[in-house]
């Protein structure tokens, strides 16, 4: 009698070969249909990548030596560390505030469901740079700002334009900013997860505050990770902006030295240049989460890019070992 692990071996589900024919006569080879038009799509598409390389390369206009002076300079490197801080610390505050934002949208409350909804109808509302601008300038509206009693006397006053410096209001415009959408991501990925989850927790006895932590925001996590990451490396890329409020981001310590030097083009290419090493690295960083998360999502999960050379090497290996012994011999 056949077990359950015989029935579902590979070698059984596996469907049995053609027998021959009983004249004797060969069965016709299986040639596989030639694709033509993908043969010629690639090659046009791999002459294309290569006219633009040498164009990029050979055109004296980049001047990729000076590309090469400017890029480890310590002014271009001290934009590049201020990026990364404003990238994180904006990325950590706004999924913080993001994830009190979107349980007040899920709340059985309609004050704080209706509140929570307005703060990202407004900030979702407004363009970035129009928020950046109003910060810099809230001093006009508030002079100064204090604690006290409502409609009373103030106990401790400050003024908003020794408060909040260029570095500070883009940090906050940012975080405001970001924290409307980080909302919608998280609120998204809990809806995601199947009603019968929750109901199954709450049978068992959890709290419903247990119940979002520990069964509810695990499997959310699968959805929430790839747009976060889409969300942190648009972070990145969007702290560009806070050059127009002279902050000494990446971007800004180029346009610094241009200004100096008049060679446009090849500090560019410096900040663009950094912006791709760092997004690509950024890039790997939420492949690597997702495949994490994504665990029993999927019954096969592909290998991973370093996994797939695994074999190729050990192929490899296997092959010199025999040509070094058969050298030997």
């Amino acid at each position: 009698m056949a077990t359950p692990s015989d029935v579902t071996s590979p070698s059984l589900l596996k469907p049995p070969a053609a027998a021959p024919p009983s004249d004797g006569t060969e069965l016709p080879r299986i040639v596989p249909r030639r694709h033509l038009g993908r043969w010629i799509a690639a090659a046009v598409a791999l002459l294309v990548l290569a006219m633009v390389l040498n164009s990029v390369v050979r055109n004296d206009a980049f001047q990729w030596q000076v590309v090469g002076q400017y890029f480890t300079t310590a002014a271009v490197l001290d934009g590049l560390l201020l990026t990364l801080w404003l990238t994180a610390a904006v990325m950590v505050l706004a999924f913080a505030l993001g994830t009190g934002i979107a349980v007040l949208r899920l709340s059985a409350n309609p004050v704080l469901r209706t509140l929570s909804w307005g703060y990202v109808w407004i900030f979702r509302s407004t363009p970035l740079l129009v928020q950046l601008l109003f910060w810099f300038n809230v001093g006009a509206l508030y002079p100064t700002l204090g604690i006290g009693i409502p409609f009373g006397p103030e106990f401790v006053t400050v003024k908003t334009v020794n408060l909040l410096g260029p570095t500070l209001t883009a940090l906050i415009g940012l975080t405001l900013h970001e924290t409307a959408y980080a909302a919608e991501v998280i609120r998204g990925g809990i809806l995601s997860v199947d009603a019968g989850q929750t109901e199954a927790a709450q049978a068992l006895g959890l709290g419903r505050a247990r119940t979002l932590r520990r069964i509810v925001v695990p499997q959310a996590m699968r959805s929430i990770v790839p747009t976060a990451g889409n969300m942190l490396i648009g972070t990145l890329k969007g702290t560009s902006i806070v050059s127009v409020l002279a902050v000494h981001d990446l971007l800004f310590s180029v346009q610094l030295i241009y200004n100096r030097t008049y060679q446009v083009i090849p500090l560019l290419l410096v900040a663009t240049v950094w912006y791709i090493a760092v997004t690509s690295v950024l890039s790997v960083g939420q492949y690597h989460v997702e495949r994490y998360y994504g665990r029993g999502a999927a019954r096969d999960q592909a290998p991973a890019p370093l996994a797939r050379l695994g074999p190729w090497l050990t192929a490899l290996r296997a092959r010199t070992r025999r040509a070094s012994l058969g050298g030997d011999r």
